[in-house]
């Protein structure tokens, strides 16, 4: 029985991702050519999200501080999840949802990017952090499921939405992996060209 299981999660894992293939190849890669110009303009990357998605701004933001799969240069991107001082401050002093749009008012400049995860696309401090972003002029790369929720209906059209078509929390979060992967890979090689294993 639970060799089935098995089975079926990585079948719906695999299946999702051979159809979202289709669907996300564009907004990556209007994603990756947005971080690029940030980042070769001498801007930055702030990335916050909760709970798996928490995680998942870590690993980008070490994948592009430390490396991802060649030796370069550390690339500036910040992952707002990390400092729990700050979190616990802010929300013992303020609110919960505002956690991440202080830190974003603190750190975010006009022509930063904020890359901004919620699987439901519903999650109020990621819309907040958003709202502060798109006031000071930051694009945003939102990365989502379940439709998209009210952060796909406040992105503008300068902003980039990749929304993972499912509802299921994991093969969600699952796509966002790989799809970090793809960004992280995309900004090397428009950073530095490709590389002998292209």
């Amino acid at each position: 029985m639970i060799n089935q299981r098995i089975l079926a999660h990585f079948n719906e894992s695999a299946e999702l991702k051979t159809r979202a293939a289709e669907v996300l190849a564009g907004p990556i890669a209007s994603a990756v050519e947005l971080m690029f110009s940030a980042l070769s303009n001498g801007n930055k990357i702030l990335a916050c999200g909760n709970g798996g998605s928490a995680a998942d701004c870590q690993h980008f933001a070490a994948e592009l501080v430390g490396r991802f799969e060649r030796e370069r240069l550390p690339l500036p991107a910040l992952a707002l999840t990390t400092d729990t001082s700050i979190i616990t401050a802010v929300g013992n002093d303020y609110s919960y949802n505002e956690i991440f749009s202080k830190q974003v008012q603190a750190f975010g400049q006009a022509g930063d990017v904020l890359l901004a995860f919620s699987t439901s696309g519903n999650s109020a401090n990621v819309l907040a952090a958003i709202d502060v972003a798109l006031e000071r002029d930051m694009r945003v790369v939102a990365m989502t499921g379940k439709g998209g929720g009210a952060i796909g209906k406040k992105l503008t059209e300068a902003d980039v939405h990749i929304c993972v078509p499912h509802d299921r929390t994991a093969r969600i979060q699952e796509v966002h992996l790989l799809t970090i992967h793809c960004l992280c890979d995309g900004i090397d090689v428009a950073l530095f060209g490709g590389d002998a294993n292209d």
